[in-house]
């Protein structure tokens, strides 16, 4: 079972393959925003990572972090969780002047994933 470590929270452990957005949400009881519902359109998921960073990422995360000109971010609807990983959650629904963090995403990623380097 891997383990996620977000600053200045707690350690947890994650089901293998679940979704960091879920795990952050489910495990840490982080108020982590997901805006358009974890399918990669709105990059209000966004985690910065201490350590573990996963060297693969979609296609779908890789443009539309270019798009938005983004950097030293990821996309955490975009990430499983199948290794241990230290994250500092940066976009959460306090101070974000937002009603909710959007709807919950579905258990698997959207769209479907085609895995590339990062």
């Amino acid at each position: 079972m891997p383990k996620l470590t977000v600053e200045s929270v707690g350690t947890f452990d994650v089901p293998a393959g679940k979704r960091l957005v879920l795990a952050l949400v489910d495990e840490a009881g982080v108020d982590q925003l997901h805006a358009c519902g974890g399918n990669c359109r709105c990059t209000t998921c966004r985690v910065e990572f201490i350590a573990g960073e996963p060297a693969m990422m979609t296609e779908a995360e890789k443009q539309k972090l270019a798009e938005r000109g983004l950097t030293g971010v990821r996309l955490s609807c975009q990430i499983l969780c199948d290794h241990d990983m230290t994250v500092r959650a940066i976009s959460r629904l306090a101070g974000s002047g937002r009603p909710d963090p959007g709807s919950r995403p579905e258990p698997e990623i959207h769209p479907t994933p085609v895995w590339v380097e990062k």
